[in-house]
Formats: C-alpha cells, sequence, structure tokens
C-alpha cells in the first residue's frame, strides 16, 4: 500500500550491505587467525567477536533478501499514516 510519501524509485540497499558484510567478514577472519599465530589472544578475541557480529548481521541481511521485493506484512500490522504536517 503507497501512501504517496514515499519516492517511487527507492532501491533497497540490502545487496551492497551483503557484499560490504562479505569483506568484513573476510578481513575478521583474517584478523583472528594471525592474531591467534602471532600470540594475541587478546586480539584474537577481539577479532573473533567482530566475525560472530558479522554473520549475525549477514543472516538478517540473507533473510531480508529471501523475503522479495514485494514483501508485504500481514493483516495484523496496520498501513502506515501519511506524515502530519506536509501540505502539498
Amino acid at each position: 500500500m503507497r501512501t504517496g510519501s514515499e519516492p517511487t524509485t527507492a532501491r533497497s540497499p540490502l545487496r551492497a550491505r551483503f557484499w560490504l558484510s562479505v569483506w568484513g567478514l573476510i578481513w575478521a577472519t583474517f584478523g583472528t587467525v594471525v592474531f591467534a599465530l602471532v600470540g594475541r589472544p587478546g586480539w584474537a578475541v577481539a577479532c573473533g567477536v567482530l566475525w560472530l557480529i558479522i554473520t549475525a548481521g549477514m543472516v538478517m541481511i540473507l533473510r531480508r533478501i529471501h523475503q522479495g521485493p514485494r514483501w508485504q506484512p500481514g493483516r495484523e500490522v496496520p498501513p502506515y499514516a501519511p506524515p502530519e504536517g506536509r501540505r502539498r
């Protein structure tokens, strides 16, 4: 349902966010391995925690991508009200 207040040519940034997450995942994995091999356990743990955060973000991004561009909420979600205070 369109309210008339959103752009008609809006594009989702999900694919860009996915590829940036892949890039971050590569670096976090690299950092975890290198710091573990060099003997810096604190930095290895920090990179490992970052790796977990990036992985959780990627799961959410992939979930949204698989929902598709035409996904609409169910009947239990009311339609969005147009913004107040804007006059045409």
